[in-house]
């Protein structure tokens, strides 16, 4: 009895294994099989990716390739320009540019790049009408010497020669300078003024700050600096961080521009407005420039240029009410020629707002000129400059049956032309109504 039950439990055993081993074997075709097509599929995408991929690197590749020739085509371009500064219409350099391009470079710092070519949209920086204070510096300052316009406040400072034109030095000892201008211990600064200057950073520069009082000459003035560096600027405790596009391990210009206009304070660094104080609570006496930690024996000395201080007038559709024409010494161009400098898309931008606004309004655009150099070249450039402006303004998208354009040299100017301040004044573009 006990074998009968003993053969029985064996075979449903047997059968029961039997049946358990065809269905882990189906189990392990199904598996299988759903493996392999799994794989065929995931093949087949990744040969789809790989080829996408591959079209995608080879346009890209194009596109670098295009834009490494074209970069190469503005290295040239801005190469052939390199001895070119920064000037306003009929700039007292103007005809001075053989003799700055063929002057010596004294200094032994890193080579300093080319601004490149911008156009600046949305910069609604507006400089003041009436300068204060010019200072390029002159070409015919002394290299080696310290910059006769200013006044030293500590480091040490001195005019260099940077790719053919003069330019401030920041050499060492955290040197500060301040304008030398006369009864400076008192407040010089109007209730509605203009700051513009292009300084340069060194390569991996430390920061250059700007005080809205005379460290030398007038009372502390506390949270009164202002701190500009290649991707930030801070007035006391608003910092304001911002992409300015510039490699900071590379040497580059920066614009900057500061308005103040009866307690309101904008700074502007190139195109990007960063700083905006509704209510700043100082009142700006006088200006004091300082880099931190310069160092010309450690390739990092930093340079400054383009110094203007004016006083803010009146808004522009005032005075083409008022006076019928707008006057404007904001628009500046490469020495010599009629090639538009990117800061002076602030008044034209607002020349465009203002004609986009006001349909019945019409401008001739005129350029004049101080009285240096040669009269019939300051008349063509005074020309060629005023037609610029305007083919400005059409591109932009005003109808150029509302434009015309002529130039007037040194003709008519506004004030003498025995000061660098009276020079800036009679360099100028005016938008006269007809």
């Amino acid at each position: 009895m006990k074998r009968k039950i003993l053969i029985i439990t064996a075979l449903l055993c047997a059968i029961t294994f039997g049946a358990n081993a065809q269905i882990s074997l189906k189990k392990v075709v199904e598996n299988s099989k759903k493996k392999t097509e799994e794989k065929i599929e995931n093949r087949i995408e990744n040969k789809i990716d790989n080829t996408v991929d591959d079209a995608l690197d080879d346009i890209e590749g194009k596109n670098r390739k295009d834009k490494k020739s074209k970069d190469k085509d503005k290295d040239k371009d801005n190469e052939s320009t390199s001895n070119d500064s920064n000037e306003m219409i009929g700039s007292d350099d103007d005809n001075n540019e053989e003799s700055s391009s063929n002057a010596q470079n004294t200094s032994n710092q890193e080579p300093v790049n080319n601004t490149p070519v911008v156009t600046w949209s949305k910069f609604d920086f507006v400089p003041g009408d009436n300068v204060i204070f010019e200072d390029g510096p002159d070409i015919n300052e002394e290299n080696g010497e310290f910059p006769s316009r200013w006044d030293l406040e500590k480091g040490q400072v001195e005019i260099m020669n940077i790719n053919g034109e003069n330019v401030i030095g920041f050499i060492d000892g955290s040197p500060s300078i301040v304008p030398y201008l006369k009864n400076s211990n008192q407040d010089y600064l109007p209730d509605v003024f203009t700051l513009e200057f292009d300084i340069y950073r060194p390569a991996n520069g430390n920061r250059f700050s700007l005080y809205l009082y005379d460290r030398k000459n007038q009372k502390y003035i506390d949270n009164s600096e202002i701190e500009i560096n290649i991707n930030r600027a801070d007035v006391g405790d608003i910092i304001s961080e911002y992409n300015s596009g510039k490699d900071s391990e590379k040497g580059n210009w920066i614009h900057v521009s500061l308005a103040f206009t009866k307690g309101k304070l904008k700074v502007y660094l190139d195109q990007h407005r960063v700083i905006n104080i509704p209510h700043y609570e100082q009142n700006p006496t006088g200006l004091s420039f300082q880099a931190y930690w310069a160092d010309a024996a450690d390739n990092k000395a930093w340079y400054m240029k383009n110094v203007r201080i004016a006083e803010g007038g009146v808004k522009y559709y005032d005075r083409a009410m008022q006076d019928g024409k707008i006057v404007v010494n904001g628009i500046r161009f490469d020495v010599g020629k009629a090639t538009i400098k990117p800061e002076s898309m602030g008044p034209i931008n607002e020349i465009y707002s203002l004609m986009s606004k006001n349909p019945d309004l019409n401008f001739s655009v005129e350029g004049h000129t101080d009285s240096d150099g040669d009269d019939a070249t300051n008349q063509k450039l005074s020309e060629d400059r005023a037609k610029a402006v305007m083919d400005k303004l059409i591109e932009m998208g005003i109808d150029k049956s509302r434009l015309t354009s002529k130039g007037f040299g040194e003709s008519k100017p506004m004030v003498e032309n025995t000061s660098a301040e009276g020079k800036a004044q009679n360099r100028r573009v005016e938008f006269v109504k007809f």
